[in-house]
């Protein structure tokens, strides 16, 4: 990479900051931008244009077979980059060649199937994964969630910056109000040992930072499921417990489904698609469902009734349907 690089890679990161992108967005631009670079052997991207873009792309694509939404976030990328830091809009069609939105089915759970992964979890990490069916958040949601946007009087849970930067609301299920609380004892009491030993302070989104200073102290802003070290922000450097990882709940629920003997692919996600099929299931509007889970489209959310466990159609198998054939035919 030439000597204009580094220096660039900290533009963006800032850039990044000012705009108050997450963290994982920041680590994958920066990833997508130094490829860009040296796909083009360590040229300055102010020296690439349109054609330089395309065959990016269309090399992700054709030769590395990558997803849809990877080519996208790719293009999504350097699209920051052009904007926001060389002051160079992407004002022109692209004809890079696209990568396919293959048209999968998500892995959906029977009722006892999910109750029975649920089993052979415990403590905090299953009562997360009864969140994510019971209220189908997202995992990123889950493990994010804030004291204050835990409303157990009202029965609902308050969704901050979720995709696409909107906040929503979904239901608090009863049975998960105790667990909840005693949940929270426990974060608390964890809290306020860091407050005395020094520490104390949670992440907080710069503007809010700016406007409440002493809000990264405050219980309210303290994460419902913290992580049980004190480790170095990547950001600043200072000294922060974080919440529960992403990984710790996806190990869990992997080992999980492999106890309760499950044949499918089970994530922390299959929750989510489980929580969607099953309200649908149950005579809920398809349009309820879509709030519940922040599909900015409904179609997004049709995907579900394909899943339904009788088809949107209750369409019957002429095998059965074929009830009284002779027992020959079926051997």
């Amino acid at each position: 990479m030439d000597d204009h690089s580094p220096r660039l890679l900290e533009q963006v990161r800032f850039a990044l900051r000012r705009k108050h992108y997450s963290f994982r967005t920041e680590r994958a631009y920066l990833e997508w931008i130094r490829r860009f670079i040296l796909f083009h052997h360590k040229r300055h991207p102010s020296h690439l244009g349109r054609a330089e873009i395309e065959s990016f792309l269309t090399d992700l694509a054709v030769t590395q077979n990558v997803a849809s939404s990877t080519q996208n976030q790719a293009l999504n990328a350097l699209a920051f980059l052009y904007k926001k830091v060389l002051d160079q809009p992407l004002d022109f069609p692209l004809d890079a060649v696209r990568a396919r939105r293959p048209m999968r089915l998500p892995t959906v759970l029977a009722k006892d199937e999910v109750f029975a992964v649920l089993g052979c979890l415990s403590g905090t990490l299953q009562l997360i994964a009864q969140l994510l069916y019971g209220s189908g958040l997202r995992v990123g949601e889950a493990v994010r969630l804030r004291v204050k946007d835990v409303d157990f009087s009202q029965g609902q849970i308050v969704i901050r910056d979720a995709k696409g930067n909107r906040d929503r609301l979904t239901m608090l299920p009863s049975v998960l109000i105790s667990p909840l609380r005693a949940q929270l004892v426990r974060a608390k009491r964890t809290h306020e040992t860091d407050l005395d030993r020094g520490y104390g302070l949670v992440y907080l989104p710069t503007a809010i930072e700016r406007k409440y200073p002493e809000a990264a102290r405050a219980w309210i802003w303290q994460y419902v499921f913290p992580s049980q070290t004190i480790s170095n922000d990547p950001r600043t450097g200072i000294a922060r417990r974080h919440h529960i990882t992403r990984s710790a709940l996806q190990k869990a629920v992997k080992r999980a489904a492999d106890l309760a003997g499950i044949d499918k692919h089970v994530t922390p996600h299959t929750f989510r698609h489980s929580f969607a099929t099953h309200l649908l299931e149950a005579g809920y509007d398809i349009r309820t469902v879509q709030d519940l889970l922040g599909h900015k489209h409904v179609q997004t959310t049709m995907i579900y009734t394909h899943v339904l466990n009788r088809g949107g159609m209750a369409v019957r198998s002429p095998l059965d349907l074929a009830g009284n054939a002779p027992d020959h035919h079926l051997r």
